[in-house]
């Protein structure tokens, strides 16, 4: 059984020790679903959400949200992003939303992704609450990862042709 990273000799939780590993490029891109009711979509469409422009707030919220990782998780090393991008798609019910962050470190930026689209889809539901307490926030996942020892991981495409 291989040694658990973020676990020292007496079992207390540690961060890793990055210091002997070498800066690369590295790149992650991250996904979630806001599903909504038909007329919140046409809402959204339509610019008619009480507290203005869901998609909009959700993407600066998103870029915020990976730049206080570190924050937020506990074990996270603050990294030095060099990008960071939220992008939300309107579909029939839902929000699809994708983040994608990049830096030139000694760690990934996994979490970074996870967090910008994982906050940027709370954030539409905040946005939109007035109109639909339904939604669900749903598929938070990680798509892609470049860089690093343990090389890139690309997610497989699901049978709706989506990511």
């Amino acid at each position: 059984m291989s040694k658990l990273t973020h676990i020292d000799e007496q079992g207390r939780a540690q961060m890793v020790d990055t210091t002997e590993k070498s800066a690369t490029a590295r790149r992650a891109i991250a996904s979630a679903r806001v599903l909504m009711s038909p007329a919140t979509i046409q809402a959204i469409r339509e610019h008619q959400t009480p507290k203005g422009d869901p998609l909009e707030t959700a993407r600066l919220a998103g870029i915020i949200a990976a730049k206080r990782t570190a924050e937020l998780i506990p074990l996270c090393h603050p990294l030095p992003l060099t990008h960071v991008d939220v992008r939300a798609e309107m579909h029939d019910d839902a929000v699809y939303l994708e983040a994608e962050v990049t830096t030139h470190a000694q760690t990934g930026v996994e979490m970074e992704a996870l967090t910008a689209v994982s906050v940027a889809a709370l954030t539409v539901y905040d946005m939109c609450k007035a109109l639909d307490k339904s939604m669900t926030i749903t598929d938070v996942r990680l798509e892609l990862k470049t860089g690093g020892k343990s090389g890139e991981y690309h997610r497989e495409a699901n049978p709706q042709g989506t990511r």
